[in-house]
């Protein structure tokens, strides 16, 4: 089974990958490496709020680092939600592209070499234990409810 340290490390491996060919894309072909890259990290992000970092958050020693995690999923869906309405094909975009790339990639970093070192040590292995099917199975239902939350959002 799959721990949920493998399965969010498997996801920002994945996510490394999309933004580097989004990087070298010619316009044309961005918009459907972008779409997989936004519903990729918008299910990915609420689906480790919601398991991984509700968890991390329960334990005192672990709550700066969630609620940090958790503010710069907040900046990284806001810059994303500006990019999905503007022309892929304009300058602007992939200069703000290069941003969103430069801070995710950071937040990755952070998450792997140092929430995942916080978590671990304040979170025991048999109470994380099955997370990273927990993690998997929010993350699908997630997916689905991409454009509810969006169309939520823009309500609001």
């Amino acid at each position: 089974m799959t721990n949920i340290y493998d399965a969010i490390k498997e996801d920002h491996d994945m996510h490394r990958e999309l933004l580097n060919e989004i990087k070298e894309s010619a316009a044309k072909d961005r918009g459907k490496l972008w779409k997989t890259f936004y519903e990729d990290v918008k299910s990915h992000a609420a689906a480790e709020e919601e398991t991984f970092y509700s968890k991390l958050i329960s334990k005192t020693w672990g709550q700066d680092a969630a609620r940090h995690s958790v503010h710069e999923h907040q900046q990284l869906d806001d810059l994303m939600e500006e990019l999905n309405v503007m022309e892929q094909s304009a300058d602007l975009w992939m200069k703000k592209f290069e941003k969103l790339a430069h801070d995710c990639e950071h937040h990755m970093d952070e998450e792997e070499n140092d929430v995942f070192k916080r978590a671990k040590e304040a979170i025991d292995e048999d109470e994380i234990e099955g997370f990273g099917k927990k993690f998997e199975e929010r993350k699908k239902k997630e997916r689905k409810l991409i454009d509810d939350k969006r169309e939520d959002s823009l309500e609001d």
